[in-house]
């Protein structure tokens, strides 16, 4: 904690307040969302199908709109949106609580995602512009109260459901309408480069973006790391409750803790220790590499060892979470370097838009593998499965770096 505490002393105080802010964001958000589904079905009675459309609206909203959200950030400052994502999700998470028919409740979730949309690339690149030279270190750092709020959030929200549901939405909303009056009070504002301006309107600010043609490669190579991440929602769950069955879902809460707990306390030992020996592509190929291989205990102990295939659980989840702190903040860096510092928010929006995309197709796919396997009895396709698209993942980034692609040519600003 103190050194968590020297290094955020560090930076700029507008960075200081977008992690403090970051962190209140993801706690209000993980002490609502965890339960929207049983509340959408115990309490409102929803069907199933229902109780789809509404989470299913709310993650199209957001991974949808995020090139818009970086668009409207670079037109017209980082700060704009920010305050009107956090203004967003305060009615938003204020409806949910409080209407009970269906319309009503698509409208707030809707509105819950594009708030996300919004604030995100905003966030992610008024901190890189505030950073400077130092925007390794502050991606780690802003990682560490990412992973904290994502940790505390369903704790805090375990505690207020002793309540109802509403008194959950209503602290969360107010924790929004703190946010956003903080932001109005203490943000600068803050502007991209004169590039950012690009003359033409918003198709010519895409055009520019999308003919980035080592940005778009890099997306496309990270996509799998994505996917891999979001198993922590998916195939590592669907485990815990073939492992354990009822008490699956007590596991799983704990792959959470898990999973949070090492970005929190390793994150910026990870970071120090990466850039001390590795160049920015070696970090990434390392730590993508991490990744893939984090899914091999589970492909090599035997289904039907209940307590092996937990310890398997939590060691696949460690080393997945220890792998992408060690590439997040090179990722985020490379983002940057490869927009050439022009219309970057744009950048993240549509980096965002491609890894949602990604996420959505490669959840298909794992969901019909596991299915598939599990109905053969081998599941440990599934896991090898995953582990070939991490080393498949690191192997496409290694090539970029060895291309000389993760970085744009000296005075290249974006390709137009």
């Amino acid at each position: 904690m103190t050194s968590l505490w020297h290094q955020t002393r560090s930076f700029p105080p507008a960075v200081r307040l977008l992690m403090v802010n970051q962190f209140a964001i993801n706690l209000a958000f993980y002490m609502l969302m965890p339960y929207l589904a049983a509340h959408l079905s115990g309490d409102l009675a929803l069907a199933a199908w229902a109780v789809g459309l509404v989470l299913g609206v709310r993650n199209l909203s957001q991974q949808g709109m995020f090139l818009v959200g970086g668009t409207l950030a670079d037109r017209f400052g980082y700060k704009a949106p920010i305050m009107a994502g956090c203004l967003l999700r305060t009615v938003g998470f204020g409806l949910l609580g409080w209407v009970d028919n269906l319309p009503a409740l698509i409208v707030a979730s809707a509105a819950t995602g594009f708030a996300g949309a919004l604030f995100n690339p905003a966030v992610r690149a008024y901190l890189a512009a505030e950073a400077g030279e130092r925007r390794v270190d502050a991606f780690a750092t802003f990682n560490v109260f990412y992973q904290a709020g994502m940790l505390l959030g369903p704790l805090v929200g375990v505690a207020l459901l002793a309540l109802d549901f509403r008194a959950v939405c209503a602290t969360a909303a107010v924790i929004f309408a703190v946010l956003g009056v903080v932001q109005w009070r203490s943000l600068p504002t803050r502007r991209g480069g004169s590039g950012d301006r690009t003359p033409g309107g918003v198709l010519a600010q895409w055009r520019t973006v999308v003919a980035n043609r080592p940005f778009l490669l890099f997306s496309l190579a990270m996509i799998g790391s994505y996917v891999l991440t979001f198993q922590v929602y998916l195939a590592l769950p669907l485990a815990a409750d073939a492992a354990l069955g009822s008490r699956g879902t007590l596991a799983t809460s704990g792959l959470f803790v898990v999973s949070a707990a090492v970005a929190v306390v390793g994150q910026l030992r990870l970071t120090a220790w990466a850039k001390g020996r590795w160049s920015a592509g070696q970090a990434l190929v390392r730590g993508l590499t991490a990744m893939g291989l984090a899914f091999v205990p589970l492909a090599v102990v035997p289904a039907d060892t209940p307590w092996l295939s937990v310890a398997a659980l939590v060691v696949t989840v460690a080393v997945l979470a220890a792998g992408s702190a060690v590439v997040y903040p090179f990722e985020m860096d490379t983002v940057v370097g490869l927009s050439g510092d022009r219309l970057v928010a744009t950048h993240y929006g549509l980096y965002n838009t491609v890894s949602g995309l990604g996420i959505t197709l490669g959840n298909l796919a794992t969901g019909a593998l596991w299915d598939f396997a599990a109905r053969h009895h081998m599941l440990w396709l599934t896991w090898l499965a995953l582990a070939a698209t991490g080393l498949a993942c690191a192997a496409a980034v290694a090539r970029l770096s060895r291309q000389g692609r993760l970085a744009l040519p000296q005075g290249q600003l974006a390709p137009a």
